[in-house]
């Protein structure tokens, strides 16, 4: 048998560099889930279809399913596990989550939380039907959605209060 022919990267995630050797073909999400430990990220339908794998890449929302690591040299890469504070304090979307119980299984909570931050990044909503539109590429099987509004709606008013 064969042995793949690995490539040396190094991929800024979280503030920190990770120098890794993996195969060309290796996903986003398998580099973070499988080589780095960073299992926050979840693996959901491994299609693009559900949003469980979003993180940040240079502050854009992506499904870390559908892009090669090798693709994300030199950006910027932020995870679940990257939001959270240096001080270990919960970022406003983490926290406005917690409060709304915007979730029930809690599998599909780290990718809304990050799509969240992103949709909040690229516009400010300013009515729950464009949360939800915002919000559309993230699936959760439980049914939280009207919580997981809730939240964001939280962060969208308490940054509109802060920015007067």
């Amino acid at each position: 048998m064969l042995e793949k022919e690995k490539i040396a990267l190094t991929l800024k995630i979280n503030g920190v560099q990770h120098h890794l050797e993996i195969e060309p073909r290796v996903t986003l999400l398998d580099a973070l889930r499988e080589y780095l430990g960073l299992t926050g990220t979840k693996k959901g339908c491994d299609r693009g279809e559900c949003g469980a794998c979003t993180v940040l890449v240079d502050g854009k929302r992506i499904n870390a399913c559908m892009t090669l690591a090798v693709m994300q040299i030199g950006k910027s890469i932020i995870t679940i596990e990257g939001l959270a504070e240096e001080n270990g304090q919960l970022h406003p979307m983490q926290t406005a989550f917690i409060e709304h119980d915007a979730f029930q299984c809690g599998y599909c909570t780290p990718g809304q939380i990050v799509s969240a931050v992103g949709l909040l990044a690229e516009t400010q909503p300013k009515s729950d039907r464009e949360i939800r539109e915002g919000m559309s590429g993230n699936l959760c099987r439980c049914g939280a959605y009207h919580h997981i509004v809730a939240a964001v709606r939280e962060v969208v008013e308490k940054t509109e209060n802060a920015a007067i």
